[in-house]
């Protein structure tokens, strides 16, 4: 009777041993995504802050659009998601003369302005899409 609970005891041990060993590659792949992730985002961040810091930059070195449409949009520009206190400055210089563009016609009183116009005032032409 001994030897059959030292034999069940033997069975439970072996397969507590093998969920074990499954648990911890579980954990190493579980670990090494939670690093990945990790990089990723200090990566990103760090990516958002440079690109912050060129565009304040640029904004400080008085690189003010005049009225005349840029020559060649910039592809690409991120718009950081919007909260309260978010100044104009941290948008691309593309993305500010736009919205001095739309400034200028709400105190003007000429109201909404469709794409198209827009499109004609980046000197991107009147061809759809």
């Amino acid at each position: 009777m001994l030897e059959g609970r030292e034999a069940a005891a033997r069975v439970r041990v072996e397969g507590l041993r093998e969920e074990a060993a499954r648990l911890a590659e579980v954990l190493e792949a579980a670990e090494i995504e939670l690093d990945r992730r990790v990089i990723a985002r200090e990566e990103l961040v760090e990516a958002l802050a440079v690109s912050a810091a060129e565009s304040t930059a640029v904004t400080e070195a008085g690189a003010q659009r005049e009225s005349a449409a840029p020559a060649v949009p910039l592809p690409g520009s991120v718009v950081p998601p919007w909260r309260d206190g978010l100044q104009v400055s941290v948008l691309a210089p593309d993305y500010q003369w736009i919205l001095g563009m739309l400034e200028k016609r709400r105190s003007a009183g000429e109201g909404p302005v469709m794409a198209r116009e827009i499109a004609v005032q980046l000197g991107l032409g009147t061809t759809p899409a």
